[in-house]
């Protein structure tokens, strides 16, 4: 273990590689910053970087910039309410309100620190225990995956504890949005009504760009006396947030990462699903759930902590047994195959320092990280002091660039408009817009595990089938604490109300 340690920090503190490593986390974080470019895309702009390395600094130069736009995704979604990929929409719930109040430097800080922790965490975890979690992942099946889905899910019912049913309805809408497309056994067009255009599905980028970014426009504009500045921009600072309250998320942040580490492990599971899942766990475990989405550090901890911890578990069945983890990770497998490695079991007996290569290029760049996105956040900062006005339209611009790049098509531009416009109804209407993004993001992941589930295992009836999923230990326990999430929002007053009779 001592041999692998030394022998990655030897590859990348060579000096070539380690500016190489410095290019690759600016690169990283200025792509996940950007609106509409996805980690997965990122990766995939910086394989081009590569054509000209070996396979060991390919991966390392690959492995950072893929931390790296995780973490520059939480950047513009705790300024601008833009989730920069689509794991960092939950930070868009706490984050964007601590922006507001003029707290934009200490919900940044807070954000690149837990990013930074998760990172390495997971980066431990996969150089100790690699092959043992693999194994473990393996044996996780299609009803084990949805019982993690519906996990994210049951934060449904606590998202907004004044307006349940509001929330569940917008939760609903979510997940018939993500029924739009094909489908996922059959291949049959469904909800298409007839245009080859929603064919695909509906694409959750230009969807969260919509419902986040057009639509907070469109309501800061609704008062003119907003479109001067935005909210005092004079109180807005880039402090970074001091020890005692780094320490008051330290359980928070570790909670997380290990979470995060296990669903990166997950094939198909990602960092989306862990941030969703980190989120609403730690709203369940806090003493004061009240206070999650009013801008809180809990709420920037839990899923930047997540999220990037799944960014190396994603790494763990890459490198242990060749399949990646998450799309990212076949991209990179797809650039080390063109380079003649052949992932697979092998590697690490044969070829171990990549492995150790992954390892010290996601502990070097988690770090070299924290200062460099610190560089790029004070930039971002000085950006919130221009006049709505003028910040307004330039965030419209970014929004319609970042849909447009999805696929380079129209059509998502004005799939984009067009949820701009239900999320300004959702405002009007009081509905919730991070409920229905939640069941648009996991409602296709959950529907397609639980009808892969429903087709292995065996029934004569639906009950009978639905008892031998359930007989799944993994499966079972996971599903009864999401019935106890889901119903104790609703089930908390009927007590409270017996208690007061009495």
């Amino acid at each position: 273990m001592l041999d692998l340690l030394t022998g990655g920090l030897a590859i990348v503190f060579a000096p070539k590689m380690f500016l190489l490593i410095v290019f690759a986390v600016f690169l990283g974080t200025l792509f996940g910053a950007l609106p509409g470019v996805s980690a997965t895309m990122a990766v995939a702009l910086g394989v081009p970087f590569t054509y000209r390395m070996d396979g060991v600094s390919a991966i390392a130069f690959l492995t950072a910039v893929y931390c790296a736009s995780i973490t520059g995704g939480g950047m513009t979604a705790i300024l601008f309410k833009i989730p920069g990929v689509p794991s960092s929409a939950p930070t868009t719930y706490d984050g964007y309100p601590m922006a507001q109040r003029g707290e934009a430097g200490k919900a940044l800080g807070m954000q690149l620190i837990c990013s930074a922790i998760g990172g390495m965490f997971a980066a431990l975890c996969m150089l100790l225990l690699s092959p043992q979690l693999t194994k473990a992942a393996l044996s996780f099946g299609p009803s084990e995956l949805f019982a993690i889905s519906l996990m994210g899910l049951s934060i449904l019912s606590s998202l907004d504890t004044d307006n349940i049913c509001r929330t569940i309805i917008s939760g609903l809408i979510g997940l018939a949005l993500a029924c739009i497309g094909l489908d996922p056994l059959l291949g049959v067009p469904r909800l298409t009504f007839g245009t080859r255009f929603l064919t695909s599905g509906i694409e959750m980028i230009p969807v969260m760009i919509g419902f986040f970014a057009v639509t907070e426009v469109l309501k800061q504009t609704r008062n003119r006396d907003k479109l001067d500045a935005v909210g005092g921009t004079a109180a807005f600072k880039t402090a970074m947030p001091s020890v005692k309250e780094l320490l008051s998320v330290k359980w928070t942040a570790l909670r997380c990462s290990l979470v995060g580490t296990v669903v990166g492990i997950l094939p198909g599971a990602g960092a989306t699903i862990a941030a969703f899942l980190c989120y609403s766990m730690e709203q369940k475990l806090s003493k004061h759930p009240e206070k999650f989405g009013t801008g809180i550090f809990e709420g920037i901890a839990a899923p930047e902590a997540g999220n990037n911890s799944a960014t190396g578990g994603s790494m763990v069945p890459l490198l242990s047994l060749g399949i990646p983890g998450g799309n990212a990770a076949a991209i990179m497998m797809s650039a080390l195959v063109l380079k003649g490695v052949t992932m697979g079991p092998l590697l690490l007996v044969n070829q171990p320092h990549y492995l150790s290569a992954t390892f010290a290029s996601m502990l070097v760049s988690n770090i070299v990280m924290v200062f460099a996105a610190i560089i790029i956040a004070k930039l971002f900062v000085q950006v919130l002091k221009i006049p709505y006005s003028i910040l307004g339209p330039m965030i419209i611009m970014m929004a319609t660039i970042g849909a447009f790049a999805t696929k380079n098509t129209a059509v998502d531009v004005v799939l984009m408009a067009i949820a701009g416009l239900l999320g300004f109804v959702f405002v009007i209407c009081k509905l919730n817009s991070s409920a229905m993004i939640l069941g648009l993001v996991l409602g296709v992941i959950c529907e397609a595990n639980l009808r892969r589930a429903y087709t292995i295992v065996s029934g004569d009836t639906l009950f009978q089938a639905t008892m031998n999923l359930l007989k799944r230990p993994v499966t079972g326990i996971v599903i009864l604490v999401c019935i106890t999430v889901l119903l104790s929002p609703v089930v908390k007053p009927l007590f409270k109300k017996k208690e007061a009779a009495a």
